[in-house]
């Protein structure tokens, strides 16, 4: 049997190219809203079941500690570091991830602890608690159930800093690190934990809030000035230059505690910014050649150093986003599935900037 003339095969062979352009186009604007359903836990947080609490006083709730905290001596690092990890957990079941979550301690271990706990290796001892985080679904969505899921967050990070400040701290000065989401709680300890306590507040070298919007309107402790200045918070969230719609979206978007210990969205309040390059809360434009050194630390023993790449980006702060410009080395490019690509990146830009710039603020501190 002959098959249709060439012209209508010619005109079928079209509108089957034509159609599979329809379909492809149509799940790629649909393919977030696919990606983000499936990690919707889809029960209300108030009927959820949590996962158990962690225990402070067991090593298998901490991330990172040191081997004997009870250990001091003439060799001991001046200060410690109190860490708070960035979200791992991708959500789907849970609201809140078990501090136990394979996955998610993987990718702790892999990627988030060399790249950011890591420049403060060399600052201090490092305890760094597991927490039931809040999803990643939670920071994607404005709705009631994730700012509660992220408002309980906060009652681990708090057990564990009392826990800390009560067992394992003796006294000693310290750097507080919050990142992404742990940047977020570390704000709110800030305000409960900190300045609200004098003896605690004095001993504090600085707090850094990393790649999470802050308010300026309303900081428990000042915003750092200058470099080598004591007994202040450095925040900032990022956006690469030219990309305002990130940029907006940060402002817009992202939440912030307010009096009452709720979250809110900014609603117009001025962000913080402080520039890792300069050191400093403000605007001023730091070229390239000022970046100490970004590094990919990504799959390195745990306080490996890694090999720094300097002069890589310029930054400024603008309206209360640090625009980075763009990497000069193709090494600093976003990995991993689409769930990874919204967390915060297996690489530091800023790795030995902030290196330096802890060690210096320790250092005023425990030797005025």
């Amino acid at each position: 049997m002959a098959g249709p003339p060439p012209r209508r095969r010619r005109w079928l062979a079209f509108s089957l190219f034509g159609l599979g352009l329809f379909v492809v186009a149509g799940m790629a604007v649909s393919w977030d809203d696919l990606q983000r359903n499936a990690l919707d836990p889809k029960l209300p947080f108030q009927t959820y079941n949590p996962p158990k609490p962690p225990d402070y006083a067991q090593r298998g709730a901490w991330y990172l500690m040191p081997t004997d905290p009870a250990a001091l001596g003439p060799g001991s690092p001046a200060a410690d570091v109190f860490f708070l990890s960035p979200t791992t957990y991708d959500g789907g079941e849970q609201w809140n991830a078990p501090i136990d979550d394979r996955r998610g301690g993987k990718l702790f271990r892999r990627a988030m602890a060399p790249n950011y706990a890591g420049p403060f290796v060399r600052v201090g001892r490092i305890f760094a608690p597991r927490y039931r985080q809040a999803s990643l679904y939670t920071q994607l969505t404005l709705r009631d159930d994730a700012r509660e899921a992220r408002k309980f967050a906060y009652g681990d990070a708090a057990a564990a800093f009392r826990f800390y400040l009560e067992h394992d701290n003796h006294g000693r000065p310290f750097v507080l690190v919050g990142v992404e989401q742990g940047g977020l709680l570390a704000q709110r300890l800030l305000t409960e934990e900190v300045a609200a306590r004098p003896d605690v507040r004095r001993r504090i070298a600085a707090a850094y809030i990393i790649e999470a919007v802050a308010p300026a309107d309303a900081t428990p402790i000042p915003p750092c000035a200058r470099k080598a200045e004591t007994g202040c918070v450095a925040a900032w969230a990022s956006a690469f230059e030219g990309d305002t719609e990130r940029g907006q979206a940060l402002l817009d978007r992202s939440l912030v505690w307010d009096a009452q210990g709720e979250l809110q969205t900014l609603k117009g309040r001025p962000a913080l910014c402080f520039n890792p390059l300069l050191g400093a809360t403000g605007q001023a434009a730091a070229p390239a050649r000022l970046n100490l050194g970004a590094a990919d630390a990504t799959g390195l023993e745990w306080d490996a150093r890694p090999a720094f790449l300097a002069r890589q980006v310029g930054a400024q702060c603008r309206g209360g986003v640090l625009y980075v410009t763009p990497p000069k080395s193709g090494a600093f490019k976003p990995t991993g599935s689409w769930a990874d690509r919204r967390k915060v990146p297996g690489y530091n830009l800023f790795y030995a900037d902030i290196e330096a710039d802890a060690l210096a603020r320790v250092a005023a501190l425990t030797h005025p």
